[in-house]
């Protein structure tokens, strides 16, 4: 498999440079410079050959390939670029980088720094670059090649910069390039824009940044952005801005420039330097002006609708707070008196300038400033649509709070579909195992406008009346002329008939089209159980199986008749529940409510290496009637034995990475299910690892997962595809009609199709719901403030002042990585002296957080209790657990990920079936999941990884189904310290920690130099 990688190189032009990597095709290429070779590197001809999907030995492609049309964008782009060797700083080992992440290769952790390697590849210019990114769609799973982390974020940021170009968002200005003038567009980023180039700034991977050591994040998207909106611009303006004769080398220096912003040569060369100066000025001033409402106190405007029978619409000015937009002062009460936190010395002022800035984008908001204190403007139906379609867009994306109507910018025409199932099958569409989706139904369509069902003439009459902004039965929606048209198409077709169940199901998730959404759907029988989104609740709960050792609780009974009836209709779906909910137990009752109805097909189950034990176990406890087998090590069945093996066997448990070995063998099965546990592995839809899973075939499949969703919708789509591949269309369509809708723009309507499309394959149920489960006791965190000793503090401030030299000194992927090493070290001197110096010397009395685990631990066991003592720190817990089980005498296990899978077993079994109190150390990364360990009722996170999620997630080892006593949760957090600091930072973000943390701490490094040292610096309140 060939990854292809972006990385941006900037200049005075900016452009896209283009390599691959792969551990089968590349060969060392030879370099010309004094870095070394990159040994996985792909020559150019073979780049530019497998991204066609050509032979690598020929690039071009063959007579008759049905790929020809496809790809002739991409080939006339790739026909432009030039050859070129870079020298990327990469992460690796003397002899080789490491891998990249998306080969599913497992690095080595030993000797890793950075490294300059010279690498080859293609070099796109930017109009170039952008028809590339635009041109190159989603690649064959089992194709030669897929794109890499970068590629995907640069066609992202491509596709924001032709979003931003197309929405006006854009000014001309004059920049000097190489000692040259010349004439550029430029974004303009306010409002929600300005979040989304936040946005942008932290997903940037570093690898976008490899071949610009000395540029930071900032600069780098900063030029990427620029470079791109500017070819947007290009191709959206291709005709000149002013008409006339094309001027000459001695016309005015502004007629030029006007000229150059969409000709093939943007530069100016031999303008007058007053001139270049001073219209630079000016234009300089005219993008800062664009830039003046994105303030913390920012004019909001709130249209609000008339009442019945009048047709007199009010829009009402106020100041409201750019960070809680929950604080709001309208302007009636502004000028009465009124106050709101944060306001300036004179609001009145900022209300005024913010007016008139404002009359810029909605000039008839000219007419309210003619009194000397406006607080609101009337406007008839025609103006407030005018203002709903023109001024609102245009004042939100400047920065502006704008307030509308529930029903604004929602599609106010769409279909609703019914369905009836055919006399007695609505009674039989559950009990009759011979129901499926080629049964078939009577559907009808109607037209829905607003809320309300119309008929033809109905819709006839709006048509004919061409009002934009009409009342529809007591209630306004706006009417235009695209989805008018399509309505009126619709009532030609097809309105009635019938279809089978499977067709109406794929009329769901395909949604209708952009102009005519399916808005609603009334079903009956099994149809109406499975489109409800709650067929869970609708369905009679299957009873616990008679081969089950236990009972099902009633929520895990709903759950395998759900689970049992997406099977028998031949569908795959995601087995959501919340950690702890069971969804271990649900599953195996489900293979036995098989086989006691004749399923003989054998199981497929995958998991982290770390669950193989579990299930092991957990078969043996719940379904000993279940014949197991484990496909997993090196004493594994191989060739003619595995099929034997296979047969004799109702489950077979396996790993990733055991999956991806044996593909070959696994493929050639005949699976009953596939089932993936912690299918979060499986979240990124190009790894290896993910194709392979996908490529095994199977009659059904079941994910199983508690976050379907960890940092982006695409992550759904990746599990879904494998649950009912093609059931949500390709990946580039899902992006268009839902990723990029929801993620960018919080598109509600999308939100609403995606929730309809997914919901009858997705079960979630929380813990914290107490109408799923009530007698799980609760779970009480807190935060505990430790405080440092003088030896901590010295240790820390020496720190601080050493790295923030180096970090100031350092740039780029170096800067990064320099952050990373100061906030790894300023943790360590939190957790003890010891820890950071490495020098074996005595734990007593040196650390105020040693202290306090000492005396709360020796609490806990004195009470007879249990803890779980959590550190990412592998080191630090090898420190700890001697001298805290000499200190206690009493048992301290150490889990890390140096241990053998038995001696991890043998210690989870000691602390879960010995009486005796004691704790256990665990590393954060190896026994943050997949483990049962109730008998604790204490967690403990001695020191912090910084995503609530991670946290969380160990704390569920204690906090799950089996717990019966209440579970404390301490956060052990240094007061004055980084520690606290960060800690406050997501507290105030918490709504946004998902999408801004991630799932590690490279955030940090984003932050300004300024920003980090103030987030080192030591508190004077710190020492205790």
């Amino acid at each position: 498999m060939l990854l292809v990688h972006g990385t941006w190189v900037t200049g005075a032009a900016g452009g896209l440079a283009v390599w691959g990597e792969s551990l089968e095709l590349g060969s060392p290429p030879r370099s010309r410079s004094r870095h070394r070779a990159h040994p996985f590197a792909v020559p150019p001809e073979a780049l530019r050959a497998t991204l066609l999907n050509a032979d690598p030995q020929d690039a071009e492609p063959q007579d008759g390939d049905p790929s020809e049309s496809t790809d002739s964008a991409l080939r006339d782009v790739l026909a432009k670029a030039a050859d070129a060797e870079l020298a990327l700083l990469l992460p690796g080992t003397t002899r080789a980088p490491l891998p990249s992440p998306e080969t599913g290769a497992e690095p080595s952790r030993r000797g890793v720094r950075l490294g300059s390697w010279a690498t080859p590849g293609v070099l796109l210019p930017p109009d170039a670059a952008l028809a590339a990114l635009a041109a190159l769609t989603d690649p064959d799973p089992d194709g030669p090649w897929a794109p890499a982390a970068s590629l995907r974020y640069l066609s992202l940021l491509a596709g924001h910069a032709c979003d931003l170009a197309q929405r006006g968002r854009m000014l001309p200005q004059l920049v000097t390039e190489a000692g040259v003038p010349a004439a550029r567009w430029r974004p303009v980023q306010t409002g929600a824009d300005a979040a989304a180039y936040r946005d942008f700034g932290a997903a940037m991977p570093p690898v976008c940044r490899a071949a610009e050591p000395d540029a930071g994040v900032g600069p780098t998207l900063a030029a990427a952005l620029d470079a791109l909106v500017d070819a947007a611009a290009r191709a959206l303006l291709p005709e000149r801005l002013l008409q006339g004769h094309r001027p000459g080398a001695r016309a005015p220096l502004a007629d030029r420039w006007a000229v150059a912003l969409t000709a093939a040569d943007p530069s100016l060369p031999g303008a007058p330097p007053a001139e270049v100066s001073a219209l630079e000025r000016a234009l300089t001033a005219w993008l800062r002006a664009a830039h003046d409402a994105n303030g913390p106190i920012r004019v909001s405007f709130r249209l609000v609708e008339p009442l019945p029978g009048h047709d007199e619409w009010r829009l009402e000015f106020a100041l409201q707070s750019a960070e809680d937009p929950s604080l709001y002062l309208p302007a009636e009460e502004l000028w009465a008196g009124g106050q709101l936190p944060g306001l300036p010395p004179r609001p009145d002022e900022t209300l005024l300038a913010g007016l008139g800035r404002g009359v810029r984008l909605y000039p008839a908001l000219h007419e309210a400033l003619q009194v000397p204190r406006p607080d609101a403007m009337t406007l008839d139906t025609a103006g407030a649509h005018d203002f709903l379609r023109q001024a609102a867009p245009l004042l939100q994306a400047a920065g502006f709070g704008v307030q509308l109507p529930a029903w604004a910018g929602r599609k106010a025409v769409g279909l609703k579909l019914t369905t009836r199932s055919r006399k007695g099958t609505a009674q039989k569409a559950v009990a009759d195992s011979g129901f499926g989706l080629d049964q078939l139904v009577d559907f009808r369509l109607d037209l829905v406008v607003g809320d309300a069902t119309v008929d033809a003439a109905e819709l006839a009459e709006l048509a004919r009346l061409k009002v934009p902004l009409v009342r529809v039965r007591g209630q306004w929606v706006e009417l235009d002329e695209r989805q008018l048209r399509a309505a009126l198409k619709a009532v030609g077709g097809r309105r009635e008939g019938e279809l089978t169940a499977g067709e109406v199901l794929r009329q769901v998730v395909d949604g209708g089209d952009e102009d005519l959404p399916l808005v609603e759907v009334d079903a009956d029988g099994m149809l109406g159980d499975l489109l409800s989104g709650r067929a869970a609740e609708r369905l009679s709960p299957v009873p616990t199986p008679p081969g089950f050792q236990g009972r099902l609780r009633p929520y895990q009974e709903r759950g395998l008749s759900w689970l049992h009836f997406l099977a028998r209709l031949g569908l795959g779906g995601i087995l959501a529940d919340d950690m702890g909910l069971g969804k271990t137990a649900q599953t195996l009752s489900l293979l036995l409510a098989e086989r006691d109805t004749g399923a003989v097909a054998p199981t497929l189950l995958i998991c982290p290496m770390s669950l193989v034990s579990n299930w092991q176990k957990e078969a043996a406890r719940f379904a000993p009637g279940l014949r197991v087998y484990v496909h997993h090590g090196g004493g594994r069945a191989r060739g003619d034995d595995l099929p034997a093996r296979i047969a004799d066997a109702d489950l077979v448990v396996t790993t990733y990475g055991t999956a991806l070995r044996d593909l070959g063998a696994l493929r050639d099965t005949a699976w009953g299910r596939v089932v993936c546990d912690e299918a979060q592995a499986i979240k990124n839809s190009g790894t290896r690892q993910a194709q392979a899973v996908r490529a095994i075939p199977a009659a059904t499949r079941l994910a199983l997962t508690g976050t379907p969703v960890e940092n982006h919708l695409a992550e759904l789509w990746s599990i879904m595809e494998f649950c009912n591949p093609g059931l949500l269309g390709t990946a580039k369509r899902f992006r268009r009609r839902f990723q990029e809708p929801i993620e960018v723009r919080q598109d509600a309507d999308a939100t609403a199709a995606l929730k309809r499309a997914t919901g009858p394959f997705v079960l979630r149920r929380l813990k914290t719901d107490k109408s799923i489960i009530s007698d799980l006791p609760e779970k009480n965190e807190m935060k505990v403030w430790c405080t440092l000793t003088p030896e901590q503090a010295t240790l820390y401030q020496a720190v601080v002042e050493d790295m923030m030299a180096v970090i100031a000194d350092s740039e780029g992927i170096q800067r990064r990585g320099n952050v990373l090493a100061a906030m790894m070290k300023l943790k360590q001197v939190c957790n003890h002296p010891a820890h950071l110096l490495k020098d074996g010397s005595r734990l007593p009395g040196r650390s105020g957080k040693l202290a306090l685990l000492e005396e709360l631990a020796s609490e806990l066991v004195a009470d007879g209790d249990k803890a779980l003592v959590f550190t990412q720190f592998a080191e630090f817990g090898a420190l700890l657990q001697p001298y805290l089980a000499a200190h206690l005498d009493r048992p301290v296990l150490w889990l890390h990920g140096g241990l053998s899978k038995a001696r991890r077993d043998e210690l989870v079994d000691r602390f879960q079936s010995d009486p005796e109190p004691m704790l256990f150390l665990l590393s954060l990364k190896a026994a943050g999941t997949g483990l049962n360990l109730t008998a604790a009722n204490h967690v403990i996170h001695v020191d912090r990884w910084w995503n609530p999620a991670v946290e969380d997630q160990a704390t569920d080892r204690a906090f799950r189904i089996g717990q019966s006593r209440n579970v404390q949760v301490r956060k052990f957090i240094c007061t004055g310290t980084l520690e606290e600091k960060i800690d406050a930072m997501i507290e105030r973000k918490k709504t946004l920690a998902a999408a801004v943390v991630g799932t590690g701490e490279d955030w940090i490094t984003d932050l300004s130099t300024e920003q980090l040292r103030e987030l080192f610096a030591l508190d004077p309140a710190a020492v205790g």
